[in-house]
């Protein structure tokens, strides 16, 4: 029922009941036939209407009716859904009608105008802080300072390590500098170039056991993941040179620079691991575990070795390619394990178990882990490993335990506690 510009609404309950409830409202903008919008501030009947959020509800005992009214505002009126909006908005003209088209033009006009004068401002801000490379070319050749590129500088510390004029301490200063920037491909490759690989390569024979230091750690850098390098390296007679080193009586600063040198260059280079074997690497490697001094080399050696099997399994268990076919060819040629077993590296390995560092008994444990299905029968006749085993186990086990009562449950004696019971599960 609608009277003047607002509308009664209005239910007859049944046919028995011919009593009206209505009260006053206007439809609300959602154009639901249940939602008003109610303007008294007297409670009025709701029977099956929706009513707008934040109205007033209540059960009149005296009626057994639900009734619904608006909330009261701060000045004692009710606002309706528009007033409200209207006070959240404040001023805006939310109209779509209020603006026309060219004014729409206009206010984003003076918007990208005003994004550009700021962005002007930061450049401006950025400019007053720092200086274009220009000018700052400009001021170091002022100062007699020149930015040089790293090809020129490797040119000038490589001059400088050949010259004769040089002192030691230069020249071990300048490899000192040069091993930074070859560790990088492309500076390899632009050493390599400049003839400076060969240098390095000859500073191997030096009477100064610094020079062979720091010599071997600059091929061992360069060497690092470039096959480029690692070709140019073995034709010009590196392999032989640090052999040379690792088998006669050197500091051991020095050795642990060649046995650098050497895993970088047998590395992913089967090659080089073939030409290893034939020059007899193996029995010189074997021989620094009967050396006095030389412990630290031992896990080492063992970790190489260790690269060297899983790289040739990995291979052969991945899906061939050509390329891959002809790398496997060459793999195939390096009969590393046979000699590995033949030359009793199975019990050398085995017996670093009773060292007393964790992290060299991972070492250890992983390489006897891949060494038992060429060393099974060997092991199972080894008392001395079985002995070691078994202490190892009740160490580990007290270990991982103490890390789980302390939370971790995935810890890292937990790890050395499953390597060393799955070797002896395979051992049985």
């Amino acid at each position: 029922m609608r009277s003047g510009s607002g509308w009664h609404l209005c239910r007859v309950e049944t046919a028995l009941v011919s009593k009206e409830h209505c009260w006053r409202g206007e439809r609300s903008a959602a154009d639901s036939p249940l939602l008003f919008t109610l303007r008294d501030e007297a409670f009025a009947s709701l029977f099956g209407q929706a009513v707008p959020a934040g109205s007033h509800v209540r059960l009149n005992l005296q009626t057994g009716e639900r009734e619904a009214k608006l909330p009261d505002s701060e000045n004692g009126k009710s606002d309706t859904g528009e007033e409200r909006r209207r006070k959240r908005l404040g001023k805006v003209d939310i109209d779509s009608n209020s603006f026309t088209s060219q004014e729409l033009k206009k206010a984003l006009a003076k918007m990208k105008e005003s994004e550009k004068a700021e962005r002007k401002a930061h450049e401006e801000e950025v400019r007053k802080k720092f200086r274009p490379i220009e000018q700052l070319k400009e001021e170091f050749e002022k100062l007699n300072v020149k930015m040089e590129t790293d090809y020129e500088i490797m040119v000038k510390l490589i001059g400088k390590f050949n010259s004769s004029a040089s002192t030691l301490d230069e020249k071990v200063a300048a490899l000192y500098d040069l091993e930074y920037y070859v560790h990088q491909v492309d500076n390899a490759k632009d050493f390599l170039s400049m003839g400076g690989l060969q240098l390095v390569i000859d500073g191997l024979n030096s009477t100064e056991a610094v020079l062979k230091e720091h010599a071997a750690f600059v091929l061992g850098a360069a060497l690092s993941s470039n096959p480029k390098v690692q070709i140019e390296a073995i034709e010009g007679g590196a392999l032989q040179k640090l052999l040379v080193i690792l088998a006669t009586e050197q500091p051991l600063a020095v050795k642990k620079k060649a046995l650098f040198a050497l895993s970088s260059m047998l590395r992913h280079f089967p090659y080089a691991q073939q030409q290893f074997l034939k020059l007899g690497g193996l029995q010189v490697l074997r021989s620094l575990f009967r050396q006095k001094g030389m412990e630290t080399l031992h896990v080492r050696v063992v970790t190489l070795l260790y690269d060297l099997i899983v790289e040739k399994m990995l291979l052969e268990d991945s899906q061939h390619g050509d390329q891959m076919e002809e790398k496997i060819q060459q793999y195939r040629q390096v009969k590393l394990v046979p000699a590995v077993v033949e030359q009793d590296w199975c019990v050398v390995v085995s017996n670093l178990l009773a060292v007393p560092e964790h992290d060299t008994r991972e070492k250890v444990l992983k390489t006897v882990g891949v060494l038992m299905a060429f060393c099974k029968e060997r092991y199972r006749g080894d008392q001395a490993l079985s002995t070691t085993l078994s202490l190892l186990r009740s160490e580990y086990e007290e270990l991982a335990a103490q890390e789980q009562r302390e939370g971790d449950k995935d810890g890292y004696f937990k790890e050395l506690l499953g390597s060393v019971n799955t070797i002896i599960r395979e051992l049985r």
